[in-house]
């Protein structure tokens, strides 16, 4: 169960590609045998180290009263234990029980909208609502959360684990869980508690009054229909997406840089011209400003409950379509400047070393204030191309993974836990200063570590591999 708080709103190429009906995307869980011998992916269909997850059984609790009954019989065998969602949507392999014998429990069907308190300005849910039906569920309300990301393929509870979170440095609430208010938590008992305990947490929001943004709020009464349908979260045609992603590994194949830079120039042009998604009146964009209700601009990813035939998600791994890498981590602000000159010195090395990134629509930065990181800092997000042969290497990438080690280790940027590939979480421990008593209450929830695993304690520090 969360609570949370809310506000008010005021070369031509022969191409081969099979075609099926593909969105909504496919379930990250599957069994050879009803809910037992399970393997689970991401929603892009590969782990950084491309392993193959297996569960002995899934569990997919419809109530609290259930999810508690799975933890105790879990706790009481000794089974290892993790929590998946609907969507999968983590790059990491948090989801990844240790062995083949552990148990996943799906937050699938604990997706219910509990209590909706308008003049407390609160909601209290179960941790599988999606960002979506929150974004919606308070619009109805007349409520809203200020900041979150913009892809609303997310749980609520998957989003506070990872530290999800939107983009500002005007308000000390950048992150979702900057509004949380309660948490309750279901974790392993001893045997004279029933081999189960429910913490029931309260917290203290970062900042306790709302926040006026002046200047990019109007009147509920002005003209403007105005919806953000982000060009990256829409369902795409099958062949479209076979044949971009033929396009790029042929390139990639002949080292053809050119190819690159201008097949980067007609995607920025497009997403220029169509302002990544904007709209002002339902399809046609006409300008700035964007005027429309805050939960139609807020987030978006339509691709998720498309129907359209033979289309879907960008990343959908049933068809050729896009597969990447993202490197993603958070840097002092007053660092940044510094960190964004040493990774132009490497691009003056080689100027075309980061058309690829343009691909996927560059450079991706957000901001976040101190109640989010150890420090005011500047969220980069880059996403390249990842070869589907682990063997074969990427162009240009020496210069590509020399900007991630900058950021890393000369740095010392914080990873976000959501995306990356494994290096970033080398030593990242060690860079948090709670890391200890971190570490401490996770004891307390999990005192016999079954929902921990090698590849996290691995990452904690806490055992190598």
């Amino acid at each position: 169960m969360v609570l949370l708080r809310s506000k008010t709103t005021s070369v031509f190429l022969l191409i081969s590609v099979a075609c099926y009906s593909c969105s909504p995307p496919e379930k990250p869980i599957k069994c050879s045998s009803e809910n037992t011998n399970c393997t689970i992916t991401n929603s892009y269909g590969a782990f950084p180290d491309r392993s193959t997850c297996r569960a002995a059984e899934v569990a997919y609790p419809t109530t609290e009263q259930e999810l508690i009954s799975v933890v105790a019989e879990a706790t009481k065998n000794r089974r290892k234990i993790k929590v998946a969602t609907c969507f999968s949507h983590s790059i990491p392999k948090l989801v990844c029980p240790d062995g083949q014998e552990g148990l996943l429990i799906s937050t699938k069907y604990l997706n219910h909208m509990l209590k909706i308190d308008v003049e407390a300005m609160t909601m209290t849910i179960e941790s599988g609502v999606t960002l979506r039906q929150l974004i919606n569920e308070a619009a109805k309300a007349g409520l809203a959360l200020p900041y979150t990301p913009y892809w609303w393929g997310l749980t609520i509870g998957g989003l506070l684990s990872t530290g999800a979170h939107g983009s500002t440095l005007w308000a000390n609430e950048s992150s979702v869980h900057d509004y949380l208010l309660e948490l309750q938590i279901v974790g392993p008992g001893g045997a004279e508690v029933g081999y189960v305990k429910v913490h029931l947490e309260f917290l203290e929001p970062f900042h306790r009054q709302s926040i006026y943004r002046i200047g990019d709020r109007v009147s509920t009464n002005t003209s403007g229909n105005g919806l953000y349908n982000s060009t990256s979260f829409r369902p795409i045609p099958s062949l479209e997406l076979g044949s971009i992603r033929t396009l790029e590994e042929l390139l990639e194949h002949l080292s053809y840089a050119d190819g690159k830079y201008a097949s980067a120039r007609t995607i920025t042009s497009k997403l220029l011209n169509t302002a990544y998604g904007l709209s002002n009146n339902d399809d046609d964009f006409t300008g700035y400003p964007v005027i429309g209700f805050y939960n139609h601009l807020q987030a978006s990813g339509t691709c998720l409950n498309s129907h359209r035939i033979n289309s879907a998600c960008a990343w959908d791994c049933r068809v050729n379509g896009s597969f990447f890498h993202q490197t993603t981590f958070s840097i002092s602000l007053f660092l940044a400047k510094s960190f964004i000159q040493d990774e132009q010195k490497l691009i003056e090395m080689e100027p075309k070393a980061m058309c690829g990134v343009e691909l996927y629509n560059g450079i991706l930065m957000r901001y976040f204030k101190t109640s989010d990181k150890q420090e005011d800092a500047v969220d980069f997000d880059i996403t390249y191309y990842r070869s589907k042969n682990p063997m074969i290497p990427r162009l240009y990438e020496d210069i590509l993974e020399e900007v991630e080690q900058l950021a890393l280790f000369k740095y010392g940027t914080l990873p976000h836990w959501g995306k990356n590939r494994n290096l970033a979480f080398d030593g990242a421990i060690n860079k948090y200063k709670n890391a200890r008593e971190f570490l401490k209450v996770k004891e307390v929830y999990d005192p016999f570590g079954l929902f921990s695993s090698a590849w996290a304690d691995q990452i904690l520090g806490l055992k190598m591999v």
